[in-house]
C-alpha cells in the first residue's frame, strides 16, 4: 500500500505476558503484515496481476469477482450514497479504485487479528491512520498528534484517543500533492489537511476524503450526520476544530 505500518503494545491487563514474550511480539507482527499484504495483493492498481486491476482491464467480470471484493466495492458504494457522491469508487476514466476504504478496512482486520491472539491493549498506525483499543492509565491515554502540512517538524495538536472515539483518519496534500478529486468548485479543495477522529477507522477515513473532496459543505453535513470530532487546516493554515475536540486538544 505504499505506506509504513507499526504497532505498539500496552502492558494493560488482557496482555498477559507482555512486552516479555517474544513469540507473542512475533505473532502480532506476522498477523498484522499477513492482513494487509493479502488486501494489497488483492486491491493494488500497481500490482498488475490483482485482481482489481484484472476486472478494470476486462479480463474478469465484477461478478465474477471474489466475494471479499465485491463487499468492498458495494461498501463504497453505500459511503458514496451516504456523502452524496462526494466519496466515490469510480476515477474519472471510469476505473474501480477502492484505495479510498481498502487501507481502513485493513486497519480495521488487522485490529481483529490482534483481538484474536488475545490482545487488548494496542496502538495500530497505517500511514498516519489509526486504531488503538484499550484502557490506558488515567492521563496515558492513546493519543495521536496531528502534524502541521505547513511544517512537518511541527505539532498542532495532540488529542487523546477515548473511547468511543478510538479511530483517527487524515486526508490532504501536504504527504502526497494533490491526489483527491474534488467536487468544490475551482481545481483545489479548501481544505489543506483534514483529520476525523470517529468510532470505527472506516467512517473516520471516509469522512476524512469525504470533506477534502466536498469543501465547507461536506464538512457541515459529516459532522451534523455523524458522531465524529474534526479539525481541518485550510489554505491559509488556519484552523477549523469542532467543539469537542476543541476541549480536548492540547
Amino acid at each position: 500500500m505504499g505506506t509504513v505500518i507499526s504497532i505498539r503494545i500496552g502492558a494493560a491487563a488482557g496482555n498477559a505476558g507482555f512486552p516479555h514474550d517474544e513469540a507473542l511480539r512475533a505473532a502480532a507482527r506476522q498477523a498484522v503484515a499477513d492482513v494487509f499484504r493479502g488486501w494489497n495483493d488483492r486491491f493494488s492498481l500497481y500490482r498488475e496481476g490483482s485482481e482489481l486491476s484484472r476486472v478494470n482491464r476486462g479480463e474478469l467480470r465484477l461478478t465474477q469477482a471474489g466475494s471479499e471484493l465485491r463487499d468492498c466495492y458495494a461498501l463504497a458504494l453505500a459511503w458514496r450514497d451516504r456523502t452524496d457522491g462526494v466519496f466515490t469508487p469510480h476515477r474519472a476514466d471510469g476505473a474501480i479504485d477502492l484505495s479510498g476504504i481498502v487501507k481502513s478496512l485493513a486497519i480495521a482486520h488487522a485490529g481483529e487479528a490482534l483481538y484474536g491472539l488475545g490482545l487488548r491493549d494496542w496502538s495500530l498506525n497505517a500511514g498516519g491512520d489509526i486504531l488503538v483499543a484499550g484502557d490506558q492509565t488515567p492521563g496515558l491515554d492513546w493519543a495521536a498528534a496531528i502534524v502541521d502540512p505547513l511544517d512537518r517538524s511541527a505539532r498542532l495538536a495532540s488529542v487523546p484517543l477515548r473511547a468511543p472515539l478510538r479511530a483517527v483518519a487524515t486526508s490532504g496534500s501536504a504527504e502526497r500533492g494533490e491526489h483527491i478529486w474534488t467536487t468544490v468548485d475551482g481545481a483545489l479543495s479548501p481544505f489543506r489537511q483534514v483529520t476525523v477522529f470517529g468510532r470505527d477507522i472506516v467512517t473516520a477515513d471516509v469522512l476524512a476524503t469525504a470533506i477534502i473532496a466536498g469543501g465547507r459543505p461536506a464538512l457541515h453535513r459529516s459532522t451534523e450526520t455523524f458522531p465524529i470530532e474534526v479539525l481541518a487546516v485550510l489554505r491559509d493554515g488556519s484552523l477549523l476544530a469542532t467543539p469537542g475536540l476543541r476541549a480536548d486538544s492540547a
